[in-house]
C-alpha cells in the first residue's frame, strides 16, 4: 500500500458477522498475537478502541469491521463504498469519524449508523482530486481534517479543514505549505501539530486560527505524529526516520534505530514507553522516552499501517487484512 492511493468509505449499515479468524493466529514474540479477518479483501489501514472490547478497523474496497468482545469476532458494516477507509477516530463514545477518500463520515450514536458529513468534489478545486488521510478533535465542538489535493497523480496543494460545530459543516482553511499532509494530532485544545511529505512539520498554538511551519531537519516523508504533552512529542516516516521533540517541536531531533524500513505509525502509552510499526512487519519499542528504541521480533512480513493503545491492550493492522493484538 502506498498512502497516496489509499481511499475511503461510507453510508448506513448493515451488519453481518464476519468471523475473526481463520488464516493464522501465529504468536509474533513480545505478546503480539497476530490473526488475519478473513473477510477484509485487502489492507487495513486504521483502527480504533473506546476501550478495551469495542473497537473498529478499516481498510481497502470499503471494508469497516466492529468488534464489541475485544476483537474475537468482527462484524462487517457496509457503508456504501469501494474506496480504502484512511483513518477512524471517536471523539467520545458516541460521535465518531470516519475519513473515506474526498469525504467524511460521521456516526451519532456508537457507531451503528454512518452519514455524509461533508464530500470534496473536483468541481471545487478545479477538476483536482482530494485524498483525505487524517482526522483529530481538541474540544467537543472543534475539529480537524487533513489530505491533499491531486492531479494527474501529482500532488498539487494539501487541503486542512475544520469544524467548530461538532462535524456539522467543515470549512477550508489554507495551510503554510502546499505539500501532502498526512497526520494530524493534539494535545489539548490549542497546541496541535501535522506532519506530512517532505519533512513537513506545522503547529499551532492558538486552537487552530494560525498554522506555522517548524524546521524538522528532515525531507523524508513523515507519516505519523504523537504528542504526550505540550513539549514531548515523535513523529515518524520514510527509511527508518523517527524524530523526537522536548520543546514543542521548536527543535527536532533525529533518532537512530538502525533500520531502514519505512515506519508509518508512533503510539506512547506512558512518558517512556512507546511503540513504532511500519513496513516488513517492523515493530519497535522505546522504553526511555524515545531516546533509544529496540527492534522486536515478528514472523509477521505484513505491512503495519496503523496503531493503537487502549490502557494494556494493542493493536496493529496492516497488509491483506492483518491483525496483531498486544497484551502489556
Amino acid at each position: 500500500m502506498t498512502l497516496q492511493n489509499k481511499h475511503g468509505l461510507t453510508q448506513c449499515s448493515i451488519a453481518f458477522l464476519v468471523l475473526l479468524a481463520t488464516a493464522f493466529a501465529t504468536l509474533a514474540q513480545h505478546g503480539w498475537i497476530a490473526t488475519k479477518i478473513s473477510s477484509a479483501s485487502g489492507d487495513l489501514n486504521t483502527v480504533f478502541f473506546l476501550d478495551s472490547k469495542r473497537g473498529w478497523v478499516g481498510g481497502d474496497n470499503g471494508f469497516l469491521g466492529r468488534t464489541d468482545d475485544g476483537g474475537r469476532t468482527w462484524v462487517q458494516q457496509s457503508v456504501g463504498t469501494t474506496d480504502a477507509i484512511n483513518d477512524i477516530y471517536f471523539r467520545d463514545k458516541d460521535d465518531g469519524f470516519l475519513i473515506a477518500g474526498n469525504t467524511i463520515f460521521v456516526t451519532r450514536d456508537n457507531g451503528t449508523r454512518w452519514s455524509e458529513s461533508r464530500r470534496f468534489l473536483p468541481s471545487e478545486f478545479d477538476g483536482a482530486t482530494v485524498e483525505l488521510y487524517s482526522v483529530r478533535f481538541s474540544s467537543k465542538k472543534k475539529g480537524w481534517v487533513v489530505g491533499s489535493v491531486s492531479k494527474l497523480d501529482r500532488v498539487i496543494d494539501s487541503i486542512l479543514v475544520y469544524t467548530n460545530n461538532e462535524g456539522e459543516t467543515w470549512q477550508r482553511q489554507r495551510a503554510p505549505t502546499r505539500s501532502e499532509l498526512i497526520h494530524i494530532d493534539f494535545d489539548n485544545d490549542r497546541r496541535g501539530w501535522i506532519v506530512g511529505a517532505e519533512g513537513t512539520i506545522i503547529n499551532t498554538v492558538d486552537g487552530g486560527h494560525t498554522w506555522n511551519r517548524q524546521t524538522s531537519g528532515t525531507t523524508a516523508t513523515l507519516f505519523h505524529t504523537e504528542f504526550r504533552n505540550d513539549k514531548r512529542g515523535w513523529a515518524v516516516g520514510e527509511r527508518g526516520t523517527i524524530l523526537r521533540t522536548t520543546d514543542g517541536g521548536i527543535t527536532w531531533t533525529p533518532v537512530t534505530a538502525g533500520i531502514r524500513s519505512t515506519l508509518l505509525s508512533v503510539e506512547f502509552v506512558s512518558d517512556d514507553e512507546g511503540w513504532a510499526v511500519g513496513r516488513a512487519g517492523t515493530i519497535l519499542r522505546s522504553d526511555d522516552a524515545g531516546v533509544s528504541w529496540n527492534q522486536q521480533e515478528s514472523t509477521i512480513k505484513n505491512n503495519l499501517f496503523a496503531l493503537h493503545f487502549d490502557k494494556k491492550i494493542g493493536w496493529a493492522v496492516g497488509g491483506n487484512g492483518m491483525t496483531l493484538r498486544y497484551e502489556r
